[in-house]
């Protein structure tokens, strides 16, 4: 288990500066990171740092609510790819689906992976709001729908990733969809718990000390 090339190195803080990203950036190609995850505004900037590298630019779509209409969703996505983001990171409308709207919720993925082509879509459902069957039912429709990953949380919700979470997740989507856990992931032990319970990425701000714990381990 290669837990490194499992990371998302991420920094969607509103206070990031274009020094803090290169940072990132550097300790991403320092790690072999199989990604950095940043707000829209640094995609070009990440894309420019990490230029030859191993490793993807991601970016978030309708974050942190998912409550931006779905046109803006497919279209902040399609730009976003425009500008060189190999993955899309989009939150799910929460509130329509806790309101019983499960189509539109369909269009709202839909739409957005439409809008970017072969680039892989993660539908975040920010699980701290949902029941287990409700975190089984998002998830399948986020599958179905044609994303890539089914993720966690924004990190900005009331909770972040469980061990349980991940597990409803899995078993809702089989091995037609992978697993991103993120939200409150700071530890190696956090991380190759969420790994075991079916997740095959990362999503944290911690991954320098957990790829240097499991250097360690190692």
């Amino acid at each position: 288990m290669d837990i490194v090339r499992m990371i998302d190195h991420t920094l969607l803080k509103a206070e990031a500066t274009p020094k803090d990203i290169d940072t990132l950036c550097r300790e991403a190609r320092d790690y072999n990171f199989a990604a950095v995850c940043v707000n829209p505004v640094y995609v070009e900037h990440a894309v420019g740092a990490l230029k030859g590298t191993d490793v993807n630019v991601a970016t978030v779509v309708g974050f942190p609510l998912g409550a931006t209409s779905m046109v803006a969703k497919a279209r902040e996505a399609g730009d976003a790819v425009h500008q060189g983001a190999q993955e899309i990171d989009m939150v799910m409308p929460v509130g329509l689906f806790l309101g019983g709207d499960q189509k539109a919720v369909a269009r709202d993925v839909r739409e957005v992976v439409l809008a970017v082509g072969a680039t892989p879509v993660k539908v975040i459902l920010e699980t701290c709001y949902l029941s287990p069957k409700q975190i089984a039912e998002a998830s399948v429709i986020a599958r179905d729908e044609g994303a890539a990953f089914v993720k966690t949380s924004t990190g900005f919700g009331t909770r972040g990733a469980t061990v349980e979470d991940v597990q409803i997740m899995k078993e809702a989507v089989g091995d037609r969809c992978q697993i991103k856990a993120s939200g409150g992931i700071r530890t190696y032990d956090d991380a190759v718990a969420m790994i075991n319970a079916g997740a095959t990425r990362i999503g944290t701000s911690a991954g320098v000390q957990i790829a240097e714990a499991a250097k360690e381990k190692s």
